[in-house]
């Protein structure tokens, strides 16, 4: 791991991230958000936790993917494919600008909408989970495309499924088949979240976390064969 080259990716993204407009305005959108939910009164965990998806979802992965997408389009990230940087330095560059902005969003999403979670250590370990997922998802997404313009309608559908994926779950009792949507990270850190409100047990607190990991390996292993195999195409 070289310091001064992951600093140089940080900077750079940095850089780029300032400069386009069309993609850093996306961290307004959670934040507006939380703050018109917190002036109608919600007070219930569905409510308060439509902002902070939508911030892993429309900060964490469409930033994540719109900022690869944008090098692709110069093919800037060919040349840091080749360069010296390793696999881990060009990933861990790529992914710390994102992580460090989504993580800032999604804690003042919590603190506008006016949420106090019920255990902060435990729902920590979640958010820090959720970030790393939503930051692969980008990731990913973002070495299927090859403009901003295809990330941008790439990254849509992922934006409606893990936003709003959770109030699916209503409809499971009359389409069983929308059951699975229980399983998305979206919906565990809900459960989570209201779990961490009541007695809660050791299962009630493993079952969505483990899940939320599975699904951050998975994500993550997929983004480093991908990546992988574009270096050498």
């Amino acid at each position: 791991m070289n310091f001064s080259r992951i600093q140089a990716i940080f900077i750079k993204d940095y850089k780029e991230f300032s400069r386009n407009y069309a993609v850093s305005i996306m961290v307004l959108l959670p934040l507006i958000m939380a703050f018109i939910y917190n002036k109608t009164g919600v007070n219930n965990i569905q409510a308060y936790f439509l902002p902070i998806n939508l911030a892993f979802t429309s900060v964490t992965a469409f930033v994540q993917c719109c900022l690869i997408a944008e090098e692709k389009e110069r093919n800037t990230l060919r040349s840091l494919m080749l360069s010296p940087a390793t696999l881990f330095d060009i990933l861990l560059g790529k992914s710390l600008l994102v992580f460090s902005i989504s993580a800032v969003t999604v804690l003042l999403s919590i603190f506008l909408v006016g949420y106090n979670p019920g255990n902060w250590l435990i729902l920590g370990i979640a958010l820090f989970l959720s970030i790393v997922f939503y930051t692969g998802l980008g990731t990913l997404g973002a070495l299927f495309t090859k403009t901003i313009l295809e990330a941008s309608v790439v990254i849509l559908p992922i934006i409606l499924l893990f936003s709003f994926g959770p109030f699916l779950t209503v409809l499971a009792e009359n389409i069983p088949v929308l059951k699975v949507a229980e399983w998305l990270p979206s919906t565990q850190i809900i459960l989570l979240a209201e779990s961490l409100e009541v007695s809660y047990t050791l299962s009630d607190v493993l079952i969505p976390i483990m899940t939320i990991l599975i699904w951050t390996i998975i994500i993550w292993l997929s983004t480093i064969f991908l990546y992988k195999k574009r270096m050498v195409d």
